[in-house]
């Protein structure tokens, strides 16, 4: 017999964890720092991959995409993340520079959300930040054409080494399409799970001067 998918999700359980409590009056006036700060407690709690977020864009008639890709910086320009401008992700995002950003950290029962225009960071900016990565991240750099149609995994191992072979040969290489982009979010909601249900949102809404700070029903 095959697995039940229903009865197998009616068996799961969530937050079976003591979860944080969050207290939104003594939230900073911007959104940045409480980033921070739950970030920071994540990686103290032992969330796995903290870094990494979905993205989400929409192509030019509108239909969503979305994908998990790794932070690579939030500050004031924005919250930062890197593709090949050619790949599904960067024509998307060339034709509607909108983009959608999610965190979720189970081990708190928490979740952040991002949504704003994205722009697209000076070429040496996206470069620089490569080549301050892992030489595995160049090397999937410098073999490119993603998204595109692969013949077969075969032909993917020999792109493969090849790059890795020039990666650790040249690990200033340039990768000419890898491109860094940052969202500038318009609204950022902080998210904090309760077990009985009374969950914690608060929304930043970015204002003519500073944020407006706001409750949302769950």
């Amino acid at each position: 017999m095959g697995t039940d998918l229903h009865e197998l999700l009616r068996s799961l359980r969530v937050w079976d964890v003591q979860l944080p409590t969050f207290d939104p009056e003594s939230a900073p006036a911007e959104p940045l720092p409480l980033f921070t700060e739950w970030f920071a407690e994540a990686v103290a709690a032992g969330q796995s991959e903290p870094h990494t977020m979905s993205l989400a864009t929409a192509d030019e008639d509108g239909l969503p995409d979305v994908r998990i890709v790794m932070l690579h910086g939030a500050d004031a320009d924005g919250w930062a993340f890197a593709s090949h401008a050619t790949s599904r992700k960067g024509r998307q995002l060339a034709a509607r520079p909108y983009a959608a950003l999610s965190f979720y950290w189970p081990t708190q029962g928490r979740q952040i959300r991002l949504r704003g225009p994205v722009d697209v960071a000076p070429a040496q900016e996206g470069q620089a930040d490569l080549h301050a990565r892992s030489t595995g991240a160049l090397a999937a750099a410098l073999v490119g054409r993603q998204s595109e149609v692969l013949g077969s995994a075969e032909e993917l191992g020999r792109a493969s080494d090849d790059a890795w072979d020039r990666a650790q040969s040249d690990p200033d290489a340039p990768a000419p399409t890898w491109t860094l982009y940052r969202l500038r979010p318009q609204e950022v909601e902080f998210f904090q799970g309760d077990a009985r249900r009374r969950h914690v949102r608060l929304v930043y809404r970015r204002a003519e001067e500073g944020w407006l700070k706001e409750l949302l029903w769950p």
